[in-house]
Formats: structure tokens, C-alpha cells, sequence
């Protein structure tokens, strides 16, 4: 008999003006939060002037960080957390995609901890936090419901994913109106993080039959309300279609967490500027031939549910147009990002062992 566990500490709320109905919520987790966001897409949303709003109404001090980049630096993570230890804050609340929310959680992290450049990715470091808030704007990453932060070093060229059960949000609004302003390659690409995240729910060594009817409902979401999506991108059926499919996909690997689907992705975004979704995009065909042998099982039940064969599922993924090549194996080309790539976390998750060949084949399949 097969045993599973499942741990998931957040409260969340969904819905449509979930924040204005239950912002009251926040306020039991300190008196003075550093808002977390990027430049634009917190405040295109609205989510920014909803929680400056709640904040008033109880006339809650706070301060914003407004420098979060679309992969988040360790050294922005440095700067965000000096200046919330200087203000004396308490708390904080990413608003945004999964890049605020994931610097939300690293800067609680280094606050907390007293962390120096890189210590944070020694997880066994992170003895305490501060409480982190999440308002997605985005419906893919999931990182509202998950224990990971991912961070970029630039002076490396990597990109790297911590997880520890500290770095669980403690409150998560998902209110789909926010994702009405993101663009339509954030949409698509948001949304195929998310496809990953529920794909890999089943491709995982620690797959957990427990979130099964999650991953199977997910899946069916994005593929009959992405390309709707993306024709009537104020549709807000189908934003929240996808938000919870998104939804879906963090519980999913809250459990199962990530494999080499993921770590396969990250020099792509870090050493060939993709977004983290279409990384993900470009190598979800190869990766699920990969696996094919080892997760044969898992995949038929998928695809029974879903009513579709597999070719069926190849041709929606070229439906999202992730068909263009990178110059990635050239005379500059070296085994260190396939080593990156074998020494990340996500690759101990991987369903059977994979070799170095394995992986070279599989970006040789997206190199000119």
C-alpha cells in the first residue's frame, strides 16, 4: 500500500474581489509591510491600489520596492532587504508575478536570517522568516501556494530554486481581474509554467496521487481556455479558468515539486534571456519523449481523462509557436550548463536516472 502526505499551510482566497472582502486578514501579521512588485504590472492590474487601499482603511504604515526584474538578482534581493531592515518593517507582500512573490519570500529569507550573497541556497540555513502576503497577477507560477523561491546571479549566469517550509506564503489572494492587464505572451507563457507545474506533478519520483484530480482538471483548463485566452484576453471566464488551473499547478508541486523540465529551462532564460514560461515551452515536447518509457502509466491516465492522444497534446503544444531554434551548441558551447543543469535541485526529482547525453540530445533538438 502506497502512503502520501499532504502539507499545505497557506490560506488562500479566490474569487473576484477576494482582497477587498477579506483584506482584513492581513492585518494580524505584523504593523508596517514592505510592498513588493515590479515597475509596471502591480499597478496595471489594480492589485497595488487595492492593497495600498486595505492598508489605509486600518491606516497601516508601509513602504513599496518597486525594482523587481523579471528574474529576480540576488543583488535587488540585497538592496530590498537592507531597506526593510532599515524601516523597521515586519512583513511583506509580493504583488505581482512569480518574480515579486519569489523576491517577497527571498527578502523575508535574508531579513530574517542575516544573510550574506549567496547563503540563502543552502536551505538547511533558513532557520526563521518573516511573514510573507501573495497577490498574483499573473496565472502561472503558482508561487502564492509553493515553499520555492528562484533567484538569478548574474555574475554566474544561473539561475537557481530554493525550497524550504518556512518559505510557505501565510496568505495568498487570487483574484483573476488582475491578470485582465498581463500581456498576451506573459498570458501564454504564464500559462505553460503552469502546464509544466501539473505535468510534472506526474512526472516527478515523489508524485502524489493525492493531487491527481488537480493536475488532470489543470491540464484540461489550459488547453481548452488558453487558446480562448489569447483571442478574448478580457475574458474574465477565462482568466479565471486559467487562475485556477494555476492554482492547480503550485499545490501540485508543493508536493511534487519540479524536475528536469525546469532545470533544463533555466540557462535558457539565464544565458539566452527566454522567459521562464516559453523555456519551459521549448523543451515540453523532448522532455515528455524523455520521460515516456518511465511514466507510461501516469500518461495514459492523463490522457484518458482528457479524452486526447498524445499526438493530440504535441499539437496544441505547437500551437503555442515554441518552435524557434537557439545557438546553443557551437564551438562556444561547454559542458558546464549541462553540469548546471545535472547538479540542480529539480534533477534528483527526475522519474529514472538521465545522463549527460540525455540532455545534450535534448538541446540539441532546439539548436540551430
Amino acid at each position: 500500500m502506497n502512503l502520501y502526505q499532504y502539507y499545505m499551510p497557506v490560506k488562500y482566497f479566490f474569487g473576484q474581489d477576494c482582497l477587498k472582502s477579506f483584506g482584513s486578514e492581513i492585518f494580524c501579521f505584523g504593523k508596517r509591510p514592505m510592498i513588493i512588485t515590479g515597475k509596471k504590472s502591480a499597478e496595471l492590474s489594480g492589485a497595488l491600489q487595492d492593497i495600498k487601499e486595505c492598508l489605509s482603511m486600518r491606516k497601516i504604515g508601509f513602504i513599496v520596492f518597486d525594482e523587481v526584474t523579471e528574474n529576480p538578482e540576488i543583488s535587488n534581493v540585497l538592496k530590498a532587504a537592507r531597506i526593510f531592515s532599515e524601516s523597521k518593517c515586519d512583513f511583506l507582500i509580493g504583488v505581482g508575478g512569480g518574480s515579486p512573490i519569489d523576491a517577497a519570500k527571498a527578502v523575508s529569507a535574508y531579513s530574517a536570517n542575516g544573510f550574506k550573497y549567496r547563503e540563502i541556497f543552502d536551505a538547511q540555513n533558513i532557520k526563521k522568516i518573516y511573514p510573507v502576503v501573495a497577490i498574483p497577477t499573473t496565472s502561472g507560477t503558482g508561487s502564492e501556494v509553493t515553499q520555492y523561491t528562484v533567484l538569478s546571479d548574474s555574475e554566474i549566469k544561473m539561475k537557481c530554486g530554493v525550497g524550504h517550509k518556512f518559505l510557505y506564503p501565510v496568505l495568498s489572494f487570487i483574484d483573476p481581474k488582475y491578470s485582465l492587464s498581463a500581456p498576451l505572451r506573459v498570458t501564454k507563457d504564464t500559462a505553460v509554467d503552469a502546464l509544466s507545474h501539473l505535468l510534472e506533478g506526474i512526472y516527478s519520483n515523489k508524485r502524489n496521487r493525492l493531487t491527481y484530480p488537480l493536475i488532470f482538471e489543470g491540464v484540461k483548463i489550459i488547453l481548452k481556455n488558453l487558446p480562448l485566452c489569447l483571442k478574448e484576453p478580457q475574458n474574465i471566464e477565462f482568466r479565471k479558468n486559467l487562475s485556477a488551473a494555476s492554482l492547480y499547478g503550485g499545490l501540485t508541486i508543493s508536493q511534487s515539486s519540479t524536475t528536469l523540465q525546469h532545470s533544463i529551462g533555466y540557462p535558457l532564460t539565464s544565458r539566452f534571456g527566454l522567459s521562464h514560461g516559453a523555456a519551459n515551452g521549448i523543451v515540453m515536447k523532448g522532455i515528455m519523449n524523455l520521460y515516456n518509457d518511465f511514466v507510461e502509466k501516469e500518461l495514459k491516465l492523463l490522457f484518458d481523462c482528457l479524452n486526447i492522444s498524445q499526438k493530440q497534446f504535441f499539437s496544441f503544444v505547437d500551437s503555442l509557436e515554441y518552435n524557434y531554434k537557439l545557438d546553443i551548441i557551437n564551438k562556444d558551447f561547454s559542458g558546464d550548463i549541462i553540469k548546471e543543469v545535472m547538479e540542480s535541485r529539480n534533477f534528483a526529482n527526475n522519474p529514472a536516472e538521465f545522463s549527460y547525453k540525455d540532455i545534450f540530445e535534448i538541446y540539441k533538438s532546439i539548436s540551430v
